[in-house]
Formats: C-alpha cells, sequence, structure tokens
C-alpha cells in the first residue's frame, strides 16, 4: 500500500495504515469478515473513510461497497494478489521476493491449483479498476514487497 501511495502521490502513513488493518475483524469473525471492521473501527473513532475503504476491499465477496477512490481499488487489488505472490515466493528455492519476476507469478497464476484460494478475477477487476495493465500491477506489488521483504518474511 506504502509503494502505491508513493506512486500515486497520496499520504502514504494513511494507505499504510489501511493497510495494517484491512483484515482486522477476519479471525476473530470471518463470516462476518468486512462488516465486522467497521463496528471495531468506529468504537475506536477512525474516520470514515479509512473505514469505507477497509470494507470495500471486499466488494462482490462480502460487501456491496465499490471500491471507488484509488486507494480502495488498490487495496482491493492487492488483497488477493499479494497472496499469491507470498505463495509464489513460498515455491521458490532461495524462498526470496528479492529477485522474483512478473514472468514468474505468471506462469503460477496459471496453474489454478496453485494458490487455489486466490481470486484472480478480483485482481484482474483491480488492476482494470486502476486502469493500469496486469502485469505492471504485478510488478509494482513485486517492488512493494521487496521494500518489506524483511518484514515479510519473504528475504530468504
Amino acid at each position: 500500500m506504502v509503494h502505491f501511495a508513493g506512486i500515486f502521490g497520496e499520504d502514504r502513513e494513511k494507505w499504510a495504515a489501511i493497510g495494517l488493518v484491512h483484515d482486522i475483524d477476519y479471525e476473530m469473525y470471518p463470516q462476518e469478515h468486512c462488516i465486522k471492521t467497521g463496528e471495531i473501527l468506529r468504537e475506536n473513532n477512525w474516520p470514515e473513510d479509512y473505514i469505507r475503504a477497509v470494507q470495500s476491499h471486499g466488494w462482490k465477496i462480502c460487501t456491496d461497497i465499490e471500491p471507488v477512490h484509488q486507494m480502495e481499488k488498490v487495496l482491493y487489488s492487492m488483497d488477493e494478489l499479494t497472496g499469491l505472490i507470498a505463495a509464489t515466493v513460498y515455491m521458490r528455492p532461495d524462498k526470496s521476493i528479492m529477485n522474483l519476476e512478473v514472468k514468474s507469478v505468471k506462469k503460477k497464476w496459471k496453474q489454478k491449483n496453485f494458490a487455489a484460494g486466490v481470486n484472480r478475477q478480483v485482481i484482474e477487476e483491480g488492476a482494470a479498476l486502476l486502469g493500469m495493465e496486469l502485469d505492471a500491477v504485478i510488478e509494482e506489488t513485486i517492488k512493494g514487497m521487496q521494500q518489506s521483504a524483511r518484514e515479510l518474511g519473504l528475504n530468504g
């Protein structure tokens, strides 16, 4: 999220906060994901635009809140894509994202049984919402994840 905030000239801290809390309700309320998020964040006085952004990442999955703002579109795309990229890294001998290329992710993308829980249609829709080619979204997501490789446990 921080990487994409930089690309779009947006508030990196705000986008980072959204990225960090976007699944705050998932473990406790998996059947009410994105619904309980609103309750939790409102109870803690979070701004409504933050809440809307977090809830919109579940569009067509668990909410009807369409991603409209740039930050929402990025989160919608990244939520699934980061999972696919991380799974791709875990399969690599060096377990490092530092030399991962788009073509490696695309190769795994085509294998429907690989990371079968990743909704590839959501990623494609997210790229379209962003007005970006899928390969460019994958490339920029890899770059963003490389910046936090150590914290993500993807540095080998």
